[in-house]
Order: C-alpha cells, then structure tokens, then sequence
C-alpha cells in the first residue's frame, strides 16, 4: 500500500500494526487528546488521508476524564468550550466525534470499547508529550490488533527529529533550524470524500460546557472570564498580538505591566491553536525582524526544548529531573536557614510578605496566567521559602497545574524546573544561601526592570473573592 509507505516515511507518524484495508473496517477513527481543533491539525489530517485512501469515513473520538488530576472547572469549562466549537467545524468537515464521560476503567478500555462498536480499519491518536510513546503502541492489541498511527501534532519539528533530551536551548537551536524550512509549511485541510453519516452512537454526550453541571469536580479553581475557549478565540487573540504587540515584543515582553506577550499559552496547550498557525502568522507579520526573530525563538526554540524534556525525561514533575549539577549544589544547601518558611496553604492564599509575589500568585488565581517573567521570579521564591527544594518543587507543580490555564504543559513543567533546578541553565556563582549555584532573583532587582506600582496596583487593589480562597 503506497499510502502506507508515505506514511512510515513522516517523521512526525509512528505506528504499530500492519497496514488497514477498506473490508475491514467502516471508518477510521481518530482519538482526538491534545489537538483539539478542527483545522491545521497534523493528527487529524493523517486520518483524513487514509479514509481518503480507503474511501472511509472520520470518526473523531474524544474522552473526558473529570477525575483527571487538576479537572477543576476552570480548566474544563476551557476546554468543553473550545470542544463545542471544534465540533461544530467537524460538522462543516462531514466528520463525526464522539464524546464519552471516561468510566473508570482506563483509557484503553474505553478506547476498546469504541473501537469494538465502530469496527475502524485504523485508528489515528495525536501524540501526548506528557506521556512515554510505548504506552499507546499497546493499545493495538486491544484494539483488535487494528493499526495504530501516533501523529505529533504539537510539535513544529518533529520530536524524532531531535532525538535525545536535550541540555539546553543552544544545543536544540541548531537542529530545529537547520529543519525549519523543510517542516514549518501549512498543514492544509483536505475534503472528506466520505461524510460520516452513522447514528449517533450511545452514552455519547454533546460538547459543552454545560456538560460539568452534572459531573462531580473540583468547583474550588472557576473558569475566568480573560480567556474564553476556543479556535475563534484563540484566532483573534493572534490577530490582536500581531497587530498591537509583535512590533514591541523584543523590547517589552518581559516588562509584566506593559505584557507585550501573545496570550495564547493556554490555546496551544489545548491544541485550540496550532504552532504552525501562530509560527506562519508571525514570520509573515508586518513587524521588525527583531520582534518576530525573538517571539519565533520563544515559539519555536524554547517551546520546543521543553517539550522535549518531557519526552525524554520521565522524571519532568520531580526535581530529580534536573541538572546534576543543580541538584548537588541545592543538597549542599539544603540544611542552610531560611528567613521564611511558608505553608503550601500560604502560598496558595497569597501571604506572604513580599507584595510583589503575592501579586503573581493572585494573577494566576484570578486570571488563570502569569506573565512569563513573573513565572521565573514566583517559582524561585517558593524555593527560597520553603523547607527543602523537593518541597518547593512540588508546591510549585501542583499551584501551577491547578489554576493556569496552560497548566500540566510542558513549558510550564521546564519553566518550574528551570527556576528551581537550573535545568537549560548553567551554574552561577557566587553560591548563595538556599540557591547554591542556581540562578538568583531579588524584588530590587525585578522591580528595576518593570513598573512595579503599576503591577501591584493591578493585582492587589482587591482581595481574592472568596471563590479562590
């Protein structure tokens, strides 16, 4: 089979199972996870190319799991609205989805149980950075031992491409550009040629945020109103970057009270948007070449390096996932004094005594983000005061997974593991206190490279509503 071929020869697919045939099947069925779009989406453009081929048609599947760690309502309702969307552009495709509540019992099963009414001749899954690859190769088995097609649709380059963890962005820098030209290319969108006209299948339930009135789930963490779901949402946060703050995003992106950043971390993490939509959209931008080199750098780069520690290092949610070098100098440090010593429940209140962390933490809990910048100076904080740096590693995990909107991503992992444990960092000397050679941040110096009033002024002139506390 031709197709076949093309397809074990893209980088970006791995696949385990022999090739599909038309006879034994009635559809190809996509398990839809982190591209959740309907559009510039390399996962769900792979299923459209082999139901093409065997004159098929698409089936997306899509599982929610409320007992997922960290499914609070904020991070659901994002998601179920961006979902309600995505199926209507499904719709206007000729391409069915079906979303079922997970029942308890894994998401293999859940997968066999579909695939067992459905009867697919293949089944495409868009990759999951969080998760070792052989995990889904197993899959097949009790899918029927149909083929299994893993597509990385979250990645500009290829993460087979860059083989091994990286230790720094200067070592991925090099790899990533010199394959740039070659996959930072529109996806396209291909026409169905068969629709999907089958009866909706049963215990299936209709995207939609309303969805969570029924579910019991963590209510403590509420959806924000700053970032409303979805493809057209996420679409029109890119026009407005491109338009009011590319062309200053070189000199301003680090400065929290001008916040020159695009917003769109939290729809790329749930795929709502796709990198190569935002990479295109930039490099063609009417902006200096400084500005659109330095956001490229950050998209491309520096994303794409942490998606690549989670990859390769399985150990990315705990401190021993970090530099050798980090970790001897922080257990040298380990028994020095601490100043403060604050409580996770203090952290998450936002009590301490420095006004300027509590007002990160209160943009993250209000807002559901936190400015890239702020993110390095609040997470080096915790590890200031808390009792251990496993402690302050932790701490910053689960914050940071329960109430950003762009939680549980992987740049959010390497950001935390970065501040805390100098990974994609080097020593710094002289040793410090608590630090040891770990890179230092202070409130004067943060304080000198920003209008610090007018960021306290934004997020401390109210209390936290009673809703986050």
């Amino acid at each position: 089979m031709k197709l076949l071929e093309e397809l074990r020869g893209d980088p970006r697919i791995a696949i385990a199972g022999e090739a599909p045939a038309a006879a034994e099947g009635r559809c190809v069925l996509y398990w839809m996870r982190r591209a959740q779009r309907a559009y510039d989406n390399p996962a769900l453009e792979s299923a459209i190319q082999i139901a093409n081929e065997l004159r098929l048609p698409v089936l997306v599947y899509f599982r929610l799991n409320p007992r997922h760690p960290h499914a609070n309502a904020r991070h659901l309702t994002f998601m179920l609205q961006g979902l309600e969307e995505t199926a209507q552009e499904l719709a206007k495709r000729r391409i069915g989805i079906a979303m079922r509540i997970a029942n308890g019992l894994g998401a293999a099963n859940d997968l066999a149980r579909i695939a067992g009414e459905v009867r697919p001749a293949a089944i495409v899954i868009d990759r999951d950075p969080l998760k070792p690859l052989d995990a889904w190769r197993g899959m097949a088995g009790v899918c029927g031992g149909r083929p299994l097609y893993c597509v990385d649709a979250d990645m500009i380059v290829p993460a087979a491409q860059l083989g091994r963890e990286h230790y720094a962005a200067r070592t991925i820098r090099p790899r990533i550009h010199e394959r740039l030209e070659r996959f930072l290319q529109p996806i396209g969108n291909r026409a169905v040629r068969v629709a999907w006209h089958a009866e909706p299948l049963a215990d299936t339930v209709a995207p939609s945020a309303a969805v969570l009135e029924s579910l019991e789930i963590d209510r403590s963490a509420g959806p924000v109103a700053e970032f409303p779901g979805g493809g057209a949402a996420a679409r029109s946060c890119l026009r407005r970057f491109l338009r009011d703050r590319l062309p200053r995003y070189a000199s301003e992106r680090n400065r929290p009270e001008k916040d020159a950043t695009s917003g769109l971390s939290p729809y790329l993490h749930y795929g709502q948007i796709g990198p190569h939509t935002v990479a295109l959209a930039a490099r063609d931008a009417e902006a200096p070449e400084e500005d659109r080199r330095a956001f490229l750098e950050e998209l491309i780069v520096r994303r794409e390096l942490a998606i690549n520690f989670t990859i390769y290092n399985r150990r990315f949610r705990q401190i021993e996932g970090c530099e050798r070098w980090a970790l001897r100098s922080l257990s040298a440090h380990r028994g020095d004094p601490r100043e403060r010593v604050y409580s996770e429940r203090q952290f998450d209140n936002a009590q301490t005594h420095d006004p300027l962390w509590n007002a990160a933490q209160r943009q993250m809990v209000e807002s559901g983000w936190m400015h890239g910048y702020m993110r390095m100076y609040w997470a080096k904080k915790i590890l200031e005061w808390s009792r251990s740096p496993r402690a302050a590693y932790e701490v910053a995990v689960r914050l940071n997974d329960r109430y950003e909107l762009d939680g549980r991503d992987p740049n959010g992992y390497a950001g935390i593991a970065w501040a805390i444990g100098g990974k994609h960092d080097r020593a710094w000397g002289p040793e410090r206190p608590v630090y040891g050679m770990i890179r230092y941040m202070s409130a004067a110096g943060a304080g000198r490279k920003f209008d610090r009033r007018a960021y306290l002024a934004r997020w401390l002139e109210r209390p936290l509503s009673e809703a986050f506390k």
